[in-house]
């Protein structure tokens, strides 16, 4: 099983966010975190920045969207570049019909869940989904310290996706760093989004490098991975 790190944009400058992109090349994905003032308190940024971003950097872009109305707004990311985008449960009308229209102008659809938002309501969604995001903080501001009772969902969550037999990305989002990456790992993520840990760093590629390193190291012994 390969990890995949993704490097959030939230930690770095937005006055240099082409050569903030270009300074994680290593990375697999960039990590758009998308916030409207309503679904959570916080205003970041929108499509035409996300339009800007595909065009300065050949890394894809994972435009997480914690926004009202994802029915409506969702597939206009795919338009601007996204190669992955991820809504959340809790603010999506008709989640089924947007992870196909999303895959269906040709992204990866992914779902994304809150701390206290149980998985297993939506079992039965995730054939229809390339990812699922298990957030470890609660979504709407960057730097915050990991929440381990997320943990369990994690471990939860990917026994759900071993028992339907898919080819599921199970991502964290949160917190995730040198000292919570290894847990985050063995409790069954294979998709790990880092803001302060890279951008924080003083060399984000060595970070991004260091990170995956870790991660690898402790998918090696997991469990879940081992079964696999």
């Amino acid at each position: 099983m390969s990890v995949q790190i993704n490097p959030s944009i939230l930690s770095a400058d937005f006055a240099r966010l082409a050569d903030e992109a270009q300074a994680v090349k290593g990375a697999d994905w960039l990590h758009v975190d998308v916030m409207d003032n309503h679904f959570v308190p916080n205003l970041t940024l929108g499509v035409p920045v996300v339009e800007s971003l595909s065009r300065a950097t050949d890394t894809p872009l994972d435009c997480h969207l914690m926004i009202a109305d994802p029915d409506r707004w969702a597939p206009q990311y795919v338009e601007a570049g996204a190669g992955s985008v991820t809504f959340h449960a809790e603010a999506a009308a008709a989640p089924v019909r947007l992870a196909r229209e999303i895959r269906a102008k040709g992204a990866r659809a992914s779902m994304a869940l809150r701390p206290a938002t149980p998985i297993e309501p939506y079992a039965d969604l995730l054939p229809e989904l390339d990812m699922i995001l298990i957030m470890t903080v609660e979504p709407g501001f960057g730097g915050q310290e990991f929440l381990d009772v997320t943990l369990p969902k994690i471990r939860r969550t990917r026994e759900l996706i071993s028992r339907h037999g898919l080819q599921l990305w199970l991502q964290v989002d949160g917190g995730v760093s040198a000292s919570t990456i290894e847990r985050c790992a063995e409790a069954g993520a294979d998709v790990f989004v880092a803001g302060s840990a890279v951008y924080g760093a003083d060399d984000p590629a060595a970070a991004v490098r260091s990170l995956r390193e870790r991660a690898a190291a402790a998918t090696a012994t997991a469990s879940w991975a081992c079964t696999h």
